[in-house]
C-alpha cells in the first residue's frame, strides 16, 4: 500500500500498537478508517487533528461499537506528544477518567518500603497493561506497599545494536528480573516459563487494564490476606504465611 510505504517509521509504529489496542483490529483496517478521516498522505499533523467522534464515525462507523474508553486510549497513541491539546474536549475527559497521565519517576532505596512488593507492567503507553510480553514497548516499574506505590523505573524493551541476542524472551525477562510479579497483557507459553524460572510469578490479564486500578487491586489483597505466594515475595515469616492459607481456605 502506498500510503503504507509513505509512513514515517515511528508513525507506523503507533498506528500498529494503536490497532493493537482496539479489539479484531489490525493496522491494515486503521488505516482505512484514517484515510476516510483525513485522505491521503497520512501525516502527523493531520492525524493530530483527529477527535474521538470523527474516529467513531469515520468509514460508515467501522468503530461505533467500539467502547470509548479503548477509542480514546487508541487515540492517545496515534496523536504525537506535541499535539495531544488538539484531542476534542470529550475524548480529554475520557482521558481524564482513565488516568491517562502518566506519573513522574520517585527515588527509591531498598528498604524504603517495608512489606512490599516490585511489580512490572509490560505496556505501550506507560499508563495500561496493554501489551504482550514479546512485543510490548516498556515495563512500568513499580514498588507497591498497602498504602503506597512508586514508579521507580521505566525499561525499554528494546534490544541494543551492539548486543547479540540469542533468545529475546529472555533478554526481556532478565530486564525484570529485580520484580517478583509481572502483569502482562498475554504471554506466551514457552515465555512464562523463562519468566517463572527466574521467580517472577506472570499474572496474565483477561483484557486491557490501567496500571492504575492494577495498583489499586493489589494493595487491596496486600492490606488484607495476601496468598502464600505474594505473602513469601513480601517477607512475611513462614508461620504467618501459614496463617494466612488456613484464613483463606477455611
Amino acid at each position: 500500500m502506498n500510503s503504507q510505504a509513505s509512513l514515517s517509521r515511528e508513525l507506523a509504529l503507533r498506528i500498529g500498537l494503536a490497532a493493537r489496542a482496539l479489539p479484531d483490529t489490525d493496522a491494515k483496517r486503521l488505516l482505512s478508517v484514517l484515510t476516510d478521516c483525513i485522505g491521503l498522505p497520512i501525516t502527523e499533523e493531520k492525524i493530530a487533528g483527529i477527535d474521538l467522534n470523527t474516529l467513531k464515525t469515520a468509514k460508515a462507523g467501522e468503530f461505533i461499537d467500539v467502547d470509548e474508553p479503548l477509542l480514546t486510549h487508541a487515540l492517545s497513541i496515534l496523536i504525537p506528544k506535541g499535539h495531544k491539546f488538539r484531542l476534542s474536549r470529550q475524548a480529554a475527559q475520557l482521558s481524564f477518567k482513565s488516568g491517562l497521565n502518566v506519573p513522574k519517576q520517585q527515588a527509591y532505596i531498598d528498604g524504603d518500603m517495608p512489606g512490599s512488593v516490585r511489580i512490572a507492567c509490560a505496556s505501550n503507553d506507560g499508563l495500561n497493561v496493554d501489551g504482550h510480553f514479546g512485543s510490548c514497548t516498556q515495563f512500568m516499574i513499580y514498588q507497591v506497599s498497602a498504602d503506597e506505590a512508586r514508579l521507580i523505573d521505566i525499561r525499554d524493551t528494546d534490544i541494543p545494536d551492539d548486543l547479540d541476542v540469542e533468545d529475546k524472551n529472555v533478554f526481556r525477562a532478565e530486564l525484570i528480573q529485580d520484580c517478583q510479579v509481572l502483569y502482562v497483557a498475554s504471554v506466551g507459553g514457552p515465555a512464562a516459563a523463562k519468566i517463572v524460572k527466574l521467580g517472577i510469578h506472570p499474572m496474565k490479564l483477561p483484557g486491557i487494564e490501567s496500571i492504575a486500578d492494577i495498583i489499586d487491586q493489589l494493595q487491596t489483597v496486600i492490606a488484607g490476606t495476601p496468598p502464600p505466594w505474594l505473602a513469601k515475595v513480601m517477607g512475611i515469616e513462614a508461620n504467618d504465611r501459614f496463617r494466612f492459607e488456613r484464613e483463606a481456605t477455611g
